[in-house]
């Protein structure tokens, strides 16, 4: 059996294999990953934002950070550089000789192949005179030609070079390996295990352990786990939070702790300039001694979130800080809502301890509003538009307009808000309407079911309800053009409405006696009908009236009278009519065939409709099925549409937070759901259990921004829970014949004999 051979690259061409390999393996991935984007395309999204976001901070802040920014020169030189050595040792592998060659004897010998075996010997003979050593040859040369002339002549040898390549038989199997082969040197020994020890044992524990160590502080919204544990232990502790609260528990978390999170900082300067901040705020609870809210860094972090609220200016210092505690803020409340939910969960299942308020949830989504638009709670919503400030709104909820919120201002006629708004320019004006037009116009459909059941329509108790909530996103300016064009189709009707009474004004003055006449015939026609229904006599009266009467008044009745006959003569024609037609029909109908064959067209007809009505259930049902693997399968971009915001840092995505709660009993009956992929149109599933009693429940289907204020909506549902249905004990499934009761039997019983005789056999 043929051995094995391993040897190290004494040349180190199978070295630069390797190397060229290894190279292209960290290139590769890193050009996809880390080549910085288009730079073009981002300065072209920018600048299709400017006219709307132009004002805003994390606009501004983000172009001069395109501008100053050097990081992409670096990456592109780094991985050009990365490029060069790839190519370079790839340049190098192709100039390489093989080191490897398949051996052929006729090349050896310089014959071609298949020559006769004469030619073969009188071609050794003249280079064994040529190489031969007694003569002066090379001996390799001479050894070659020897073993080429036997492989080609010895029967032996040739099948050995036909089987394995070789005259000589198998040899030893030769494994290179691509390192050089003074690695291995002697001499080498211990600078190489002091490379493999310091690499192995020493870099990568400390690199893995680092990674590992900072990675288990955080969960995986990236928030750290002791702030989550700090949130749980107050939100457990207060159920019912109010704002005050609840942004001393946010200036708490961890996130602002310099001993938790190297990227908040504490300066020197921020014993004087904190100070003067409170001073000018003037409602902070300084002397509250409950840690962690007592800790200079919540000190700090909840002074530099009033004073966003406040839209106060700080000092370029404290403005960096802010910054940091403003944009983590947003990331944070969502960790609390979490939170909140959990608990509520919690608390239903286990019970023990009470649930939080729903007021602590809402309040968190609403200091969430506050903090990226810069405004406190008690603050008019218009100021989230460019231009506004507090003694403008004395103009807009004046007794004229009475505008208090963005929808009423949108509500209001062009012209009336030009009117409103005078104390804005033309180019301010246009600029607060683009503004307007670019907030997010919200529809919600509601549809209400019982999914797997057989009628998705009537909710048992204990039942799972499922809301499906379809979410439509348009702009602000779609509802201008609207409200344009319903002006102008207003005004079109106003005007043919003007005319048409003003024509019926005329003619009315023209013929006011007809009128009259007309109208009182009107009236003694629809009396007489009525006592034509009540009473079927002939017409006396009006003759008796007619005779008692002046001229005028026997005019009069003669018309109402000759009205009276002609409707009553219509009405038992009618009436005739109608009676032959059942009289008809009752006797056609006497025939029984004739009767069951009517019988048996509406059953078909009932039956049809109800399998058409099968068919649209079954036909639903599997589309929502499709709709929901496909929803699962795949991944939504959550860049959704930039948020105006005046003094948030950073660039926001429009999100939303949906969910059903019992505004009566302030609790939740849905956990929120956070839709963050709302681009035009979602749709969303919302499920809670239904109440174990029977009854009628009203709830509120809830949609909140987590970026704007005064764009919340809130749309009933009514439930009408049924009680359930008994189970059945007795179903026809489960009722088994004797017959088969007693087989079974039979066969259980010759079972029993049959293993009994099998164990007789094996004793």
């Amino acid at each position: 059996m043929a051995g094995q051979q391993f040897q190290y690259d004494d040349s180190g061409n199978t070295f630069f294999y390797f190397l060229t390999s290894f190279v292209g393996l960290i290139v590769i991935p890193a050009t996809y990953y880390l080549w910085p984007r288009d730079q073009n395309a981002e300065q072209l999204r920018l600048k299709s934002l400017r006219r709307v976001h132009g004002r805003c901070l994390w606009y501004r802040l983000r172009l001069m950070k395109s501008q100053q920014s050097i990081v992409p020169t670096l990456k592109k030189v780094a991985l050009l550089f990365g490029w060069a050595v790839f190519l370079l040792l790839a340049y190098k592998v192709s100039k390489l000789d093989r080191d490897y060659q398949e051996y052929n004897p006729y090349e050896v010998l310089s014959l071609e192949p298949g020559a006769t075996v004469q030619a073969i010997k009188k071609q050794y003979h003249l280079l064994s005179l040529k190489y031969h050593p007694d003569k002066g040859g090379d001996d390799v040369m001479f050894m070659r030609i020897a073993k080429a002339y036997a492989a080609l002549t010895n029967e032996q040898s040739r099948q050995n070079w036909e089987l394995y390549g070789n005259p000589d038989g198998p040899s030893a199997t030769s494994f290179g390996i691509a390192l050089p082969a003074w690695i291995v040197d002697q001499k080498n020994s211990m600078l190489v295990l002091l490379v493999y020890g310091l690499a192995f044992m020493v870099i990568l524990p400390v690199v893995v352990g680092t990674w590992w160590y900072r990675s288990i502080r955080y969960s995986g919204d990236q928030i750290l786990i002791s702030t989550t544990q700090l949130f749980m232990h107050f939100i457990y502790k207060t159920p019912n939070m109010n704002m005050k609260r609840l942004t001393m528990v946010l200036t708490a978390a961890c996130e602002f702790d310099p001993r938790s999170n190297k990227d908040a900082t504490i300066r020197p300067t921020d014993n004087v300039e904190v100070p003067q901040l409170i001073r000018e705020l003037g409602n902070i609870n300084v002397k509250k001694k409950e840690p962690p809210f007592c800790y200079p860094y919540s000190f700090k972090a909840r002074v530099l979130v009033l004073s966003h609220l406040a839209r106060m200016e700080v000092s370029e210092n404290l403005e960096e800080d802010q910054r940091f505690v403003v944009r983590k803020s947003p990331a944070l409340l969502q960790e609390m809502i979490n939170v909140g939910c959990q608990l509520t969960m919690m608390a239903n299942s286990r019970g023990g301890f009470p649930a939080p308020r729903l007021v602590t949830i809402e309040n968190c989504m609403k200091l969430t509003q506050m903090i990226v638009q810069g405004l406190q709670e008690t603050k008019s919503p218009l100021l989230q538009l460019p231009h506004f400030e507090e003694e403008h709104l004395r103009y807009c909820i004046s007794k004229k307009y009475k505008v208090r919120t963005l929808q009423d201002l949108v509500s209001l006629k062009d012209s009336d808000r030009r009117s409103m708004l005078r104390f804005l320019g033309e180019e301010k004006y246009d600029e607060v309407m683009a503004v307007l037009g670019s907030f997010p116009h919200i529809t919600m459909g509601i549809k209400l079911q019982v999914l797997d059941d057989e009628d998705s329509s009537n909710i048992t108790a204990g039942s799972i309800v499922t809301v499906t909530v379809t979410l439509t996103r348009k702009r602000m300016a779609d509802m201008f053009e609207k409200e344009q064009e319903a002006s102008i189709c207003q005004g079109e009707e106003t005007a043919n409405t003007e005319e048409a009474v003003r024509n019926q004004g005329d003619t009315n003055k023209a013929k006011t006696k007809v009128w009259q006449s007309k109208n009182k015939g009107a009236k003694k026609t629809a009396k007489s009908k009525k006592k034509k229904l009540t009473k079927k006599k002939a017409l006396p009266a009006p003759v008796k009236g007619k005779q008692a009467n002046g001229n005028v008044a026997g005019n009069e009745m003669a018309v109402t009278t000759s009205a009276a006959a002609s409707a009553a003569k219509d009405e038992d024609d009618e009436a005739s009519d109608k009676g032959s037609e059942s009289d008809e029909g009752e006797t056609n109908k006497d025939s029984p065939s004739e009767r069951d064959d009517e019988s048996d067209k509406q059953s078909d007809t009932e039956v049809d409709e109800g399998g058409g009505d099968d068919e649209e259930e079954w036909e639903a049902l599997q589309q929502s099925i499709q709709r929901r693997e496909r929803a699962l399968l795949e991944t939504k971009s959550k860049v959704t549409h930039p948020v105006y915001s005046l003094y948030f840092p950073e660039e926001k995505q429009e999100w939303w937070w949906l969910y059903i709660a019992d505004r009566r009993d302030q609790t939740l009956v849905s956990m929120p759901y956070h839709v963050c992929t709302l681009k035009d149109s979602e749709e969303v599933e919302l499920k809670f259990p239904a109440p174990s009693k029977a009854g009628n429940y009203q709830y509120s289907v809830i949609l909140r921004s987590d970026s704007y204020m005064g764009l919340d909506q809130f749309k009933p549902l009514k439930l009408e829970v049924h009680e359930a249905k008994a189970m059945v004990d007795n179903h026809p499934q489960w009722d088994i014949p004797d017959t088969e009761e007693e087989d079974e039997e039979q066969e259980d019983s010759d079972g029993i004999e049959e293993s009994d005789d099998e164990d007789e056999d094996n004793n």
